[in-house]
């Protein structure tokens, strides 16, 4: 009986998708508490995030899929696994780069397209950082958080928030998220998706484009998030927690182990769906 291989997931692929990349983005994130940072001047490079991943996945499946995985993988693994939970305050980084991967990857209509895939990781990448920017403003503005001047920049949220904005999307939005994108996108493009047995998106995919009513959701998905944010900072964050082992380097090893074991577990499931569907 032969395999039937759709553009749109069924709900076990999309689980599939949900699992390799909460898996994959919660391994990177991990990863990246290992990365030192560096102070040159007023600029601070540093390793914020590896979101070439979902972006990739986003662009090669179900957007909504892979945004969902990557928000939980970071909050699993990067703040559960490592002892620590910042009730509503997590809110708002969960639906952020829920809101930046999913809108990334509802703009390629053909993975092939390198300019597109550019302008898409750019914008998604673009989109996460500038919310988490807009909160940070407005928690000020609000004043339920007291401002921190930088030393050399004029004594302005705007200023101080919008040179971090602009430092890490130079920074790690180009390395990390625009280049790798770039090169994975169009050299798995046809290659992965027979392994979970769809066919490859094409620019008719049901897929592809930013319709109106998701332009909403994202909206007041973004909404909620910054008044979550608002009412962690004033200290309504309700489940709020910290292990004593919080950030150890044992609890860092158990987390990197755990999404390693379940990505590889995801990936020969895949391998697996693949060969039969080939021998189908």
């Amino acid at each position: 009986m032969s395999t039937i291989q759709n553009r749109s997931a069924t709900q076990s692929q999309k689980l599939m998708i949900f699992v390799l990349t909460m898996s994959l983005y919660g391994l990177a994130t991990l990863f990246t508490e290992l990365i030192p940072k560096f102070q040159v001047g007023l600029v601070e490079f540093s390793v914020e995030y590896f979101l070439f991943i979902p972006l990739t996945l986003a662009m090669l499946f179900d957007p909504l899929s892979a945004a969902l995985g990557a928000a939980t993988g970071e909050l699993v693994f990067s703040e559960i696994m490592l002892g620590q939970f910042g009730g509503l305050g997590e809110l708002e980084k969960f639906i952020t780069v829920t809101i930046g991967v999913y809108i990334a990857g509802r703009m390629v209509k053909d993975p092939s397209n390198r300019v597109m895939v550019g302008v898409a990781a750019i914008t998604g990448t673009a989109a996460q950082l500038l919310m988490g920017t807009i909160v940070d403003i407005a928690k000020v503005q609000f004043a339920v958080e007291d401002f921190e001047a930088v030393e050399g920049l004029p004594e302005s949220v705007f200023a101080t928030e919008g040179f971090a904005f602009c430092n890490d999307l130079l920074f790690s939005g180009i390395l990390f998220c625009l280049l790798p994108t770039l090169y994975l996108v169009p050299k798995l493009y046809g290659k992965i998706e027979p392994l979970v047995g769809m066919q490859p998106r094409t620019p008719d995919s049901a897929v592809s484009g930013i319709s109106p009513k998701a332009i909403v959701v994202c909206v007041i998905g973004f909404v909620c998030a910054v008044v979550a944010e608002l009412a962690a900072t004033a200290g309504m964050s309700l489940i709020d927690w910290e292990a004593e082992w919080a950030e150890s380097g044992t609890a860092l090893a158990a987390g990197m182990l755990v999404a390693a074991v379940l990505a590889v577990a995801v990936l020969l499931v895949m391998k697996k769906n693949g060969k039969a569907g080939a021998v189908g």
